[in-house]
């Protein structure tokens, strides 16, 4: 048997079982009209019939539901469980299927607390009526229960409900589980791995149950546990509206690739790698983001390539890299600035580089204020609209400048121009708004 020699060759020709299906699909499980306080507000007023709605009703129903929870883990004989800081849960339950038995039931029940979205009551103020209480929705370290269960059509699973009104929850299902589970009750014939299928009798089947997994058999599933386990909210409560829906929260799909031999595999990951080394480089970047990189971009774009070099662009003109002596990435700048080109090194006497001057592509630049030349870079001082100044690093007018060779001046012209642009700017009259305008109609 040949090995391959690109990825192409090995995912045409070396491939023996190939399957997308959902993998991890963790869903939000929620009423939304207590997602608000207003809502929350029209919950107890209207539908419980208090004159008051207040975060003290909520502690009644919050007391019900934990006595529920612990009942029902009781009068089933499972364990349950108060969670440590940073433990694995996956591990724990992972014990507890090795212990399993059956097609279906609940494994057990864990304990935690979290932060979780909550409605509380705060204080507003009104300037007729004074102070009044308002309910809002906050956040606040509230204890959660994990109910873990297995169930005969999507194997292993849980239910994360929170202790707290408006008592969202999670729900956690995995699409390889349910997969493994339909090709059982078929009778069809496969090779289990810990999170996806090796091998199948009949992959055709196998892939048309994977793509049958919908939004309807996952709010059935929920259904059929809400009915089974404690409910936070009444039977009168759910006819009058109160129902739990569902959303997505993340999602995650997987394309499993089985190929003949191991040594496949790792030929495609080495390929893949290789013909995607230079993916994230600068140059590339539109190709992944659909965006232009060009020498205006305003952000640097750093890429991790072999050999510890950072290539990076900036707003103004490319500068490439040179290599330090150590071995690693240093900047080296593209060319002399004709600005300190033009300036002696520790010179601090004014040269308003920019007065009056013609840059390529740009008109004559008058009224600006004068510029500092030092050995290390010009800097100067522009107006703002309110008429305070901010000072501005060299960056700009060197790119401006590189754009084209700038003529170099002595320092006698340079200041000849100055004291003609200082006289040409106090010889201007000094601008005052007319009378009719909206300047001074405002005052």
């Amino acid at each position: 048997m040949n090995v391959a020699r690109t990825a192409a060759e090995v995912l045409a020709e070396h491939t023996t079982l190939e399957l997308e299906c959902i993998d991890r699909m963790y869903l939000n499980v929620y009423v939304p009209m207590l997602q608000s306080g207003a809502g929350a507000a029209y919950f107890f007023r209207r539908i419980r019939g208090n004159p008051v709605p207040s975060s003290a009703l909520m502690g009644p129903m919050t007391r019900r539901f934990v006595a529920a929870i612990e009942r029902h883990a009781a009068a089933e004989g499972v364990d349950l469980v108060r969670f440590e800081r940073f433990e694995r849960k996956d591990d724990r339950t992972r014990e507890y299927l090795r212990d399993f038995a059956g097609t279906e039931g609940l494994l057990y029940i864990g304990k935690a607390q979290e932060k979780a979205r909550v409605v509380r009551t705060e204080r507003r103020d009104d300037p007729v009526r004074g102070p009044y209480p308002w309910l809002a929705s906050s956040t606040a370290m509230v204890n959660h229960y994990y109910v873990y269960l297995v169930d005969e059509d999507f194997g292993p699973l849980f239910i994360k409900f929170c202790s707290y009104f408006p008592y969202n929850a999670k729900l956690c299902v995995n699409g390889h589980e349910y997969l493994k589970c339909q090709l059982a009750k078929e009778g069809i014939a496969f090779e289990a791995l810990d999170n996806g299928v090796l091998s199948c009798a009949d992959p055709a089947r196998m892939r048309r149950i994977a793509a049958g997994l919908d939004a309807a058999k996952i709010d059935a599933l929920l259904r059929k546990w809400l009915a089974r386990l404690p409910h936070p909210f009444t039977v009168a409560d759910r006819k009058a509206g109160i129902r739990y829906d569902v959303s997505v929260l993340q999602a995650e799909f997987a394309l499993t690739q089985v190929h003949d031999r191991p040594v496949q595999g790792r030929v495609f990951f080495e390929q893949v790698m290789r013909e995607n080394l230079d993916l994230g480089r600068p140059d590339h970047v539109q190709l992944i983001f659909d965006r232009r990189v060009t020498r205006r971009t305003p952000s640097r774009l750093p890429a991790d390539v072999h050999g510890g070099l950072q290539p990076a662009l900036r707003g103004g003109a490319a500068q490439p890299l040179g290599r330090a002596p150590g071995g690693a990435a240093r900047r080296t700048r593209a060319g002399p600035d004709p600005v300190r080109a033009a300036c002696a090194e520790g010179d601090e006497e004014p040269v308003d580089q920019l007065r009056g001057a013609q840059l390529p592509g740009h008109g004559p630049r008058q009224g600006l204020p004068a510029a500092r030349c030092r050995g290390d870079g010009v800097q100067g001082l522009r107006r703002r609209g309110d008429g305070a100044a901010r000072r501005t690093g060299a960056s700009g007018t060197a790119a401006r400048r590189r754009r084209g060779s700038a003529p170099v001046e002595d320092e006698k012209s340079v200041r000849l121009r100055v004291d003609r642009a200082k006289a040409e700017q106090r010889s201007r009259p000094a601008w005052k708004p007319p009378p009719d305008h909206p300047w001074r109609r405002a005052f």
